[in-house]
């Protein structure tokens, strides 16, 4: 009895082994029928409890985002259109900085066709993609969709009724599908409440800040007093004061909507995401910057002006609504550079965000003008207009040229150029920000400003606190983290020093191994496991296999809570060779170096796919993180572990593998 015990204890410690590879996805597919050369592909999925599979909108610097490729269009047949995909939530990400776009259970993607060569019979379509849980999965899935044999003969000539009808029955028998009703798929929900909130909250405070400028401020009481002393009534006043304001709302939510109804929501969040995009609204930001510092001033055609103003004389609501719109064109000069960037941010969070953010911004434009027509005796708290609208004008185009180079990073962070390192983009920041404060403290002027005899408490407060912020940012030239702008400068590893300014000589990249660089904590890391290999047996130590993953949540999570505690620091330092395989990595191996795998049949093409496999085909299993401890002969000198987010867990996990070394 011992000995069945023993041999079934045996068997299912092999079994364990082998279920480490995970496969929390099953993926079907179907072809439906729209018209004689037009068909759906659709791709469906189920997701295991507990995973989440990336959106192909995910923003970059995040999780990866799927990624369709259909192989051999051209000629053949037409993509109409993007994939569109079934509903996904979203949520922030603060590891990665980013917002995430995910599916939970299950999910429908499906690209519209349209046949080309009639003599089309099938099409292939591969979907990369990832999964996470507490790990994470890179996996691909190919399809074969069967087109139906009487295509060919429906593509290029008329077709009788009858003759349709017998089409049907042909394409049904072949396609294996059921006939449904064809329905359009629903535009992705494309921001979790959360997120719609905070956007509308930022541009009620950008509204706020137009509110203050010099174009707009001095326009609140002549209005309201219009509205008041020239209505007859007080009732009547206080209505003609409200529509006034629901107009000012009303003008800027049709520009939100004609935004995101010329782009579409899909398009929008695709923008997001591009590199061109983000080039061009670092330009179109540098732009409105420098006309809020002076250099000139953007205005609409005065005949629009001329034409607004008189249908403003009209009366009732449609001249109340000219006086509206009067009001938002004279403003543009001191409001159209913040709508823009308003519009600008927003379209990059895609879906109806544009919407949302200029309801945000004309509630705090129109509030003010409904406020004070409710209680006029309140309107001689409001200071004077003054300088002081000139210096706030100033101060928001600081802003704006500050958030313009968070653009051009996300460019060169897609681009990997490294024109704008970390560094960089700091000594830019804080060359801003130092001169936003001398502005602040009258040392310097704009063309605009008032001649200035002394500082007002609230400048004086405002440039203090400017000045405490720039001073902050300057140890981040020398690797302090930064936690409170986090989400703005590139990460620390994406830098010309990645151990700051001071690092010591020895972790200068001349001083490296052959096929090392500096990596977290400033660990020497390979990312070749032969180079790595071949000097880890140079200089006697175990090794330390890292699978690990670009996009990877949990590879981060790890490096940056308990790769970073004091100890298991020591020893990832001191007593092992680090190597980090990144399975993501999308980098094509030499022509020569691709193969055909093994294990899994699949074609290595990249070098993640390359990790992948040797993950795979080693050590049975396909997430990450995995950690692996090897000695020179590249045995195992104790079980791997996966994600451990326990510093104690995983400090004894390390010193138990090394001390086995010999």
């Amino acid at each position: 009895m011992k000995k069945v015990l023993f041999f079934l204890l045996i068997f299912l410690a092999f079994a364990n082994v082998n279920a480490q590879i995970v496969k929390p996805v099953k993926w079907t597919s179907k072809v439906e029928q729209l018209s004689d050369s037009e068909f759906n592909l659709v791709m469906e999925v189920k997701i295991e409890e507990g995973w989440h599979l990336y959106s192909q909108f995910t923003p970059e610097n995040g999780p990866l985002p799927a990624e369709f490729k259909f192989e051999n269009a051209r000629g053949n047949y037409e993509l109409v259109g993007k994939v569109k995909e079934s509903d996904y939530k979203k949520q922030y990400n603060d590891v990665f900085e980013v917002d995430e776009y995910y599916f939970e259970k299950k999910a429908t993607f499906t690209q519209k066709i349209k046949i080309t060569n009639p003599k089309l019979t099938s099409i292939k379509t591969k979907i990369d993609f990832q999964v996470c849980k507490d790990v994470c999965i890179n996996e691909f899935n190919t399809f074969t969709f069967q087109l139906p044999k009487t295509v060919a003969s429906t593509i290029d000539k008329p077709v009788s009724s009858a003759d349709t009808a017998q089409v049907d029955k042909t394409q049904i028998a072949a396609t294996a599908v059921k006939p449904t009703a064809v329905t359009e798929i629903a535009t992705p929900k494309k921001a979790d409440d959360r997120g719609l909130w905070t956007i509308f909250f930022l541009a009620f405070l950008g509204g706020f800040a137009a509110l203050l400028t010099p174009c707009v401020f001095p326009m609140i009481p002549m209005t309201v007093s219009f509205f008041t002393k020239h209505s007859g009534t007080r009732k009547k006043g206080i209505s003609n004061a409200i529509l006034y304001g629901l107009s000012i709302i009303l003008i800027y939510v049709t520009l939100g909507l004609l935004i995101t109804g010329f782009f579409g929501a899909d398009a929008l969040n695709a923008l997001s995401t591009s590199v061109l995009f983000n080039i061009i609204f670092f330009i179109i930001l540098i732009f409105f910057a420098t006309s809020f510092l002076g250099a000139f001033e953007i205005v609409l055609p005065n005949s629009w002006a001329n034409i607004v103003d008189k249908k403003s004389s009209k009366s009732g609501i449609i001249g109340i609504f000219f006086m509206a719109l009067a009001l938002a064109i004279v403003s543009f000069s001191c409001t159209g550079p913040i709508v823009g960037t308003l519009l600008v941010e927003s379209a990059s969070k895609g879906g109806i965000a544009p919407i949302v953010g200029m309801l945000g911004f004309s509630s705090a434009i129109a509030l003010p003008f409904m406020f004070f027509a409710l209680f006029p005796a309140w309107m001689n708290s409001l200071p004077k207009s003054g300088g002081w609208l000139n210096t706030v004008k100033v101060s928001l185009g600081f802003l704006e040229l500050a958030l313009a180079f968070k653009f051009l990073s996300n460019a060169d962070l897609v681009l990997q150029l490294h024109l704008l390192e970390r560094e960089v983009f700091l000594a830019i920041w804080i060359a801003i920000f130092g001169t936003w404060t001398l502005y602040l403290l009258g040392k310097i002027t704009t063309p605009h400003d008032s001649p200035l005899t002394h500082i007002s408490v609230g400048r004086l407060s405002l440039g203090l606190l400017v000045l405490a912020f720039t001073v902050y940012m300057i140890p981040g030239l020398f690797g302090a983290p930064l936690k409170l702008i986090s989400a703005f400068p590139p990460p620390q590893t994406y830098s010309e020093s990645p151990m700051g300014f001071f690092g010591s000589s020895s972790e200068n990249k001349q001083d490296l191994p052959d096929g090392a660089k500096i990596g977290e904590h400033g660990i020497i890391t390979f990312t070749d496991y032969e180079k790595g290999f071949a000097f880890a047996k140079k200089v006697n130590k175990p090794i330390m296999i890292d699978f690990t993953g670009f996009a990877c949540v949990n590879c981060r999570k790890m490096e940056i809570n308990v790769w970073s505690d004091e100890k298991v620091l020591n020893h990832l330092k001191n007593d092992v060779v680090l190597i980090s395989l990144y399975v993501d990595d999308k980098r094509e191996l030499p022509k020569n170096e691709q193969f055909i795998s093994k294990s899994t049949g699949s074609e290595i093409v990249t070098i993640g796919d390359k990790w992948t496999d040797f993950v795979i085909t080693r050590y049975k299993t396909n997430t990450q993180p995995y950690y692996v401890l090897t000695d020179l002969n590249e045995q195992k000198l104790n079980e791997p572990i996966s994600y451990t987010p326990n510093i104690d867990d995983y400090l004894a996990w390390l010193k138990d593998g090394i001390s086995k070394f010999k």
